[in-house]
């Protein structure tokens, strides 16, 4: 995986813009740790930080496709990985192209000449790039379908920045760190259920997921090219599990192909068990390495409710010996989470989930001592309706992972409040989504409600949860797939109806059917449990007396927080009110702590 930056500037001439264009590349460091290059033109500049996964040697980025007289026909950089790039080049071969290097990048950049904008239609990954073509001079900016790799960018009416972070758009001087009411409603109201392609600073946009933003001589323009379409669904229960399984097999096999050392994510769950057993028996007898997070025997996690149901051990113990992968767990003790505290802000640049970030980071940096490459488990519970929300038969009137929990709003001081609007900018959030689900004609009752949260998960909480796991990564310089996310699959399993989904009330029934005979009954029949959260309890009490502190000093977030509430519940030993449902004991102490340092650290003007 790799980290991208640009700059495009009809009043500017780039050619002398290195520098700028360097610096904003190497914010990213830790996305490519093997490379980095700058390619310029006179109204364009792109800049690429590579971790080397495939064609180790040819692949190097920025790259220009030229014509047979050598004038230069268009450039990319590019983040991500492309896993039907095989049969796109030998069909583009057929066309006539000619290729230097044996690259998926080269393969996306010589499909963009051949198709156009229409070429990203054809890409089966996960990706996000820039394309300037250099007779239209035009920038295409492409992010894949369901969002697994990032792309912000910010335009005026003449000039455009991009890059795969936001720390990369504010390395330029022409951007500036501001937020206002909308970013900090993103950032108190609804900060696990993201609006697409809004951020949490004025003035920057992240390319929604499935869409492409053009800027050219008329100026910007946004195009989506991919949604789940919504039709009937004609295949019976055998052969709907049949193709689940027969998809699921084929996405695993195009995503073990790499070539540098690569390794499965393993928490002893359905998902990860069901690609792990996948992968396994496409291996060819070569054993598969296995990973999965550990805590120290006094800071094992503890259990909350129906988000941390039991441990993993038992059962990756299980599956490991029964696939004879070469398993290693990954321990994160309580002094490491506390050494790495600050990893969330510096690799989201906002504040993000405190502990479970900092948790996950460390489990990466400990896999990627083994591996480069990881395949994980995520999107499985948003595609056939994993989570409890989807069981509930609460009123859906608000996003349901969010209902009966508290907010980083509560705390807002009442003027705060007022400007902001967090509980009316929720709703309103929410109404947006729901107005946006595609539903069969006719649909009513039980299918028209699940069609609703499977939407809601797949739009608003998924990105969440794919932003936290390409930043930890990223920031272990670690490339974690997943194969859940593959389109032809969520494409599939979108219209297959809820009945069958859920087949005896068993909560994601159909892909217990698809992959049954691969895993031990343990394994396939347990409950949904989450990533588990430490209970170190050096870390909960190094959080409460930053907090005690941060309440006797002027900062900047007593702006914006109500002072006396956050005394009165640190008193009381109230746990803060943190940005996720899921129940965490120090969230709520990382959020408040974590939006100090965020409005200090990045200078952010609030206006």
């Amino acid at each position: 995986m790799c980290g991208i930056a640009g700059w495009v500037d009809r009043d500017r001439d780039l050619r002398t813009e290195a520098r700028t264009v360097r610096a904003m590349t190497d914010t990213m460091v830790a996305r490519g740790p093997d490379a980095g290059d700058v390619w310029l033109s006179e109204r364009a500049a792109l800049g690429h930080r590579r971790l080397a996964v495939i064609d180790v040697e040819g692949g190097t980025q920025p790259m220009e496709a030229r014509d047979d007289e050598g004038r230069v026909l268009a450039a990319i950089t590019y983040s991500g990985e492309v896993y039907n790039f095989r049969e796109l080049r030998a069909e583009l071969s057929a066309l006539g192209h000619r290729f230097r290097t044996a690259s998926d990048t080269e393969v996306v950049l010589r499909a963009h000449l051949q198709w156009g904008e229409a070429a990203v239609g054809r890409l089966n990954g996960m990706f996000a790039y820039a394309v300037w073509d250099v007779a239209r001079q035009e920038l295409l900016l492409v992010r894949d379908r369901l969002g697994v790799k990032p792309l912000y960018w910010t335009a005026g009416e003449r000039r455009l920045l991009f890059g795969s972070e936001p720390k990369a758009v504010l390395a330029n001087p022409l951007f500036t760190a501001e937020t206002d009411a909308e970013g900090l409603a993103e950032l108190f109201a609804v900060a696990s259920a993201p609006t697409p392609g809004r951020t949490v600073f004025r003035g920057l946009r992240t390319v929604r997921p499935g869409h492409t933003v053009r800027f050219g001589p008329e100026g910007v323009r946004e195009r989506a090219y991919w949604r789940p379409e919504t039709r009937p669904h004609t295949d019976d229960d055998a052969t709907t599990a049949a193709r689940v399984r027969e998809l699921l097999t084929d996405t695993v096999r195009r995503q073990l192909v790499s070539d540098v050392p690569l390794g499965l994510l393993l928490s002893g769950g359905l998902d990860s068990s069901a690609l792990t057993a996948l992968a396994a028996a496409g291996a060819d007898g070569e054993k598969v390495a296995t990973f999965s997070v550990d805590f120290p025997p006094d800071e094992q996690p503890e259990r909350l409710g129906d988000w941390n149901r039991d441990s993993d051990a038992p059962y990756i113990e299980e599956l490991s010996a029964r696939l004879a992968t070469v398993h290693t767990a990954v321990t994160v003790p309580g002094g490491e989470l506390l050494a790495h505290r600050s990893i969330g802000l510096r690799a989201r640049d906002r504040p993000g989930w405190g502990e479970p970030d900092v948790s996950l980071y460390l489990l990466f940096k400990g896999v990627r001592r083994h591996v480069t490459v990881a395949l994980s488990g995520e999107v499985a519970d948003e595609v056939f309706g994993g989570y409890p929300y989807f069981h509930h038969d609460r009123p859906l009137d608000t996003f349901p992972w969010l209902t009966g929990g508290s907010s980083p709003a509560d705390l807002l001081r009442p003027e705060a409040a007022a400007w902001i609007r967090p509980r009316e900018y929720a709703a309103d959030r929410f109404a947006q989504a729901l107005a946006e689900v595609p539903h069969l004609p006719g649909e009513s009752g039980t299918e028209r409600r699940a069609r609703q949260i499977s939407w809601l998960a797949l739009t608003r909480w998924l990105p969440a949860l794919l932003d936290r796991k390409d930043r930890m990564s990223m920031a272990a310089s670690l490339e974690v797939r997943v194969p859940f996310a593959d389109h032809r699959l969520v494409e599939y399993v979108w219209n297959v109806p809820w009945a069958l989904k859920n087949a005896g009330g068993v909560p994601k029934a159909l892909l217990r059917r698809a992959v049954g005979d691969l895993l031990p009954p343990s394994v396939l029949h347990r409950p949904k449990s989450g990533y588990p959260a430490s209970s170190a309890p050096g870390y909960a009490g190094t959080l409460r007396a930053l907090a005690e502190d941060l309440v006797h000093r002027d900062s900047p977030v007593f702006e914006l927080v109500d002072r006396d509430a956050v005394k009165r519940r640190l008193t009381a030993g109230t746990p803060l009110p943190g940005p996720r449902a899921a129940p965490h004991p120090t969230g709520g102490l990382d959020h408040l702590l974590a939006v100090d340092r965020w409005l200090d650290d990045y200078r952010v003007r609030v206006r």
